[in-house]
């Protein structure tokens, strides 16, 4: 077996370093800028100030966007998880009839642009009378999330032993028992999963909502209200860093309960 030279490992290092910094460091230039105490967006930076993170929090019309878009992003990952966890078991534990033409019609979605998406649904809402509101943006986001949470829980499913089910069934528990004291402990993780992924699509999600909000804005659409005004464009940044911020103790909350899953595998396994 040849073993990898240390040119080669050093050339793929330095791959990763490169790829890793053209991903992110663009990012922190959104915690930079928003302590400078500049409108401009520009180097060299002026001076340190917070006042635009003041002026963040004093801003009511960005509260109640965030709050809506949280609002939504809850609802739709609940209900994109519950659907997806129907489906990925009905489709991993039982053999339906057209259950690989089911997966690519659910899947459709992910591969239609948003923005064709987001006119037919105006469209077809229009038709049915239905007002637009963040009902209507929910419903456009569960049609984007689902896929998502499909694609986690079904390779979720996948990861355990069927057998596992089928001895519960054997010992004389029935199948909604058998589900909440085996199966979802097992898929735990996977649901945690989707929940996160799908709270996140649904959170960033702008032209869904863009068509479909009405006169209820979702942060994404307060965000691209302000870039018209250039005054306005530190205070969104401010806004930004913390998202970032906020966003990186999901990332690490979420591999956290991932080890504490696999070290409950690895007890149960031994």
């Amino acid at each position: 077996m040849r073993r990898r030279g240390p040119k080669r490992n050093l050339g793929l290092i330095f791959y990763a370093v490169l790829y890793l910094a053209f991903l992110y460091l663009p990012v922190l230039f959104l915690p930079l800028f928003s302590f400078n105490d500049s409108a401009f967006i520009a180097f060299p930076l002026v001076g340190f100030t917070t006042k635009w993170y003041g002026q963040m929090l004093a801003d009511s019309a960005m509260h109640t966007a965030l709050w809506n878009s949280l609002k939504v992003g809850a609802a739709v990952a609940l209900a994109s998880t519950a659907l997806g966890l129907l489906a990925a078991k009905a489709l991993t534990r039982y053999r339906l009839p057209g259950g690989a033409a089911v997966l690519g019609f659910t899947s459709l979605p992910l591969f239609i642009p948003d923005i064709v998406l987001g006119i037919s649904l105006l469209i077809l809402l229009n038709t049915m009378g239905m007002q637009l509101s963040l009902i209507s943006v929910m419903l456009g986001h569960i049609l984007i999330c689902a896929p998502f949470a499909i694609t986690v829980l079904m390779s979720r499913f996948d990861g355990f032993d069927k057998s596992l089910e089928e001895a519960s069934l054997d010992l004389g528990e029935n199948a909604w028992t058998t589900f909440w004291r085996v199966t979802f402990p097992l898929v735990l993780p996977g649901i945690i999963s989707s929940l996160l992924l799908t709270f996140i699509v649904s959170f960033d999600e702008f032209l869904i909502a863009y068509f479909l909000a009405g006169t209820e804005a979702t942060l994404p659409i307060y965000i691209w209200g302000q870039l018209r005004f250039p005054y306005k464009l530190p205070v969104v940044l401010a806004l930004g860093a913390v998202i970032l911020v906020v966003s990186c103790v999901l990332v690490v909350l979420a591999e956290w309960m991932r080890g504490l899953g696999q070290g409950g595998k690895r007890m149960v396994g031994a």
